[in-house]
């Protein structure tokens, strides 16, 4: 199985969301969601973009990576979460906001750890 299928099958069931649910944002049928989770069938470019737009990951990451193992020390599980649950609602910019204000206060509780 590749990265790609692993993937898709991990980010699904992270968001606990079902093939069905995959299916809807992609305009296809569950059945093929299925197949690409067990690398059955291929994959268009098209779909992959609307994946990675979907699970708000970069194309790169989500074909060239397993995301179970990078996920596992990720901070940001519940933002992605957030960010999915409300993807009708937030805009790329609220995300990129978003992020910035956490590792901005991140990188200031990391200082204030440092010097005490």
């Amino acid at each position: 199985m590749n990265n790609l299928s692993k993937n898709i099958k991990f980010l699904r069931q992270q968001r606990k969301l079902t093939q069905e649910d995959i299916a809807n944002v992609v305009g296809k049928a569950r059945s093929l969601i299925s197949a690409w989770e067990s690398d059955d069938r291929d994959i268009t470019t098209e779909d992959i973009i609307k994946l990675s737009n979907f699970f708000n990951v970069s194309m790169d990451d989500l074909v060239g990576k397993n995301l179970q193992l990078s996920k596992q020390d990720d901070s940001f599980d519940e933002l992605e979460l957030l960010f999915s649950k409300n993807k009708d609602i937030l805009t790329d910019e609220d995300k990129e906001y978003m992020r910035f204000i956490i590792e901005k206060r991140k990188r200031e509780i990391d200082k204030q750890l440092g010097e005490e």
